[in-house]
């Protein structure tokens, strides 16, 4: 084998290798890994579904409920990821992994974690909205989510399907969408996927 062809082989293979590895990532709205050290925004990747990931106060009083801006305005809360097993030394925050969702720098008058949590089927919807709170089951398992890739490089959607706490617990899994109330976006599971993107905090 000659050295060029050679040199040209290895080329190809760590082309391949930087390629597949960074495809194992989150990758943010500037093309670089989601950090769990960081903080961020989410946000609609398609225009028109409403602006960045908030808090809203459904019916007077706590929880506090996942939802969206109505406008894409600067407004909104960041937040940051935690890895659901805890002695990962990768700061890099994978797809298809278990991991928790905290909304950050939020002041609010419920005395309780802004961590994202799956709620109740809802009466009215018939969905699952996601709230705020610890969840109380054994792994807590309710405040567990997921970020899948779609077909689009840097689009995801998010899903709850906690599969490294219990793979054979029989979840029903569901991707998020968005649900709209009363001149209100809502963030909530069992309808059509909303595909988001991570735009880091200061960028």
């Amino acid at each position: 084998m000659s050295m060029k062809l050679y040199a040209s082989l290895t080329l190809t293979v760590w082309l391949f290798m930087a390629t597949f590895s960074r495809a194992q990532y989150v990758i943010d709205t500037n093309g670089e890994p989601v950090d769990n050290d960081d903080e961020y925004y989410i946000r609609p990747a398609i225009t028109d579904n409403g602006g960045r990931f908030t808090l809203i106060n459904r019916n007077g009083s706590c929880p506090l409920y996942v939802g969206l801006e109505n406008t894409d305005t600067p407004l909104g809360y960041p937040v940051k990821f935690t890895h659901f097993a805890l002695n990962v030394q990768d700061e890099d925050i994978r797809v298809n992994s278990d991991l928790r969702i905290e909304f950050v720098e939020v002041s609010t008058t419920c005395v309780q974690s802004t961590e994202w949590r799956v709620g109740e089927n809802d009466t009215r919807s018939g969905r699952r909205l996601i709230i705020t709170g610890l969840d109380d089951n054994f792994g807590s398992i309710g405040n567990y989510f997921r970020i899948v890739e779609t077909q689009s490089v840097g689009i995801y959607n998010i899903e709850w399907c906690p599969m490294e706490i219990c793979s054979d617990c029989g979840f029903v899994c569901s991707t998020g969408g968005i649900l709209r109330e009363d001149g209100r976006i809502f963030f909530a599971l069992d309808g059509t996927p909303l595909p988001v993107v991570f735009q880091k905090k200061d960028d």
